[in-house]
């Protein structure tokens, strides 16, 4: 947490406002937050006099394009951005500060600490981590069921640990994996390589299904997870199974079970997602 939805709305918002906004200095408070330059002054002498275009996102980063720079910036469990007026007072655990020259301050929070920032000369982020070796975006057109089926088709892995995995497909964490897989009615610990054809296109169809409407009600606020206005996210209000042990399915009233897969909990109904291939897909 955050996952794709919910980087996707704090973009969303980022450019409603802090697009045109033009940085004078840059306060880093927790140095260890700046990862590229590896020295907290070298990375606020390299922003001042930038200006903010816009900001883009690949999986759960966010890319904040400057005029001939790119910041790349994770928000890890509870990274979360907000714009202030200068007057207004730092609330703890402030750790990056970003001033421009009306006044306002664009404001990284974080109480986990796991947040990560990078800069790099634009284009450039691509060829390096934290951006180098990540899978396809799920709702690009890139993300095709060909592309998904030759993916799935050589891991032998079970299919909950195979989504996880930035390398294959990004922004699906354990939230977004539990649903889509509820949706297609698949069993967390198959086998990747052991889902059928239908089972396959149903799995590709719910992701994407899954995220879109995630993206549309502004994400799921779990935790401490809200957009960059500070508004909380709704598609909460919409989960089958994910934090929901013990409750009926909404499907066929069975009770949700947690269980572990890959070292994360995982919600699943156990009628709806059998372990075994459904062939009624």
């Amino acid at each position: 947490m955050p996952e794709l939805p919910e980087v996707e709305t704090v973009k969303r918002t980022l450019n409603q406002l802090v697009q045109g906004k033009h940085i004078i200095d840059v306060t880093v408070r927790l140095p260890r937050i700046i990862q590229r330059p590896d020295d907290a002054e070298a990375f606020a002498f390299m922003l001042k006099g930038h200006t903010i275009q816009k900001v883009e996102r690949r999986g759960k980063f966010l890319r904040i394009m400057l005029d001939g720079l790119v910041l790349v910036s994770h928000l890890r469990m509870e990274g979360r951005y907000g714009l202030y007026r200068k007057e207004e007072p730092i609330e703890l655990h402030t750790h990056v500060i970003f001033h421009f020259d009306d006044g306002t301050e664009l404001r990284y929070k974080d109480v986990r600490q796991f947040g990560t920032m990078h800069i790099f000369a634009a284009g450039e982020e691509f060829n390096h981590p934290p951006l180098l070796k990540l899978g396809y975006e799920p709702l690009d057109d890139t993300f095709t069921l060909g592309a998904f089926k030759d993916m799935l088709v050589t891991k032998k892995t079970k299919i909950k640990v195979v989504l996880l995995n930035q390398a294959y497909v990004v922004g699906l964490g354990n939230i977004y994996v539990d649903e889509a897989l509820h949706r297609a009615g698949i069993h967390p610990e198959r086998a990747a390589n052991q889902l059928s054809d239908q089972e396959t296109e149903a799995l590709h169809r719910s992701i994407i299904s899954t995220l879109s409407e995630a993206v549309e009600a502004g994400g799921s606020s779990i935790k401490s997870y809200v957009n960059g206005q500070g508004e909380a996210g709704r598609f909460q209000h919409s989960l089958r199974v994910y934090g929901r042990k013990n409750e009926p399915c909404d499907q066929c009233g069975q009770a949700i079970v947690k269980t572990v897969v890959g070292g994360r909990g995982t919600h699943f109904c156990p009628d709806c997602q059998s372990l075994k291939q459904r062939i009624d897909v």
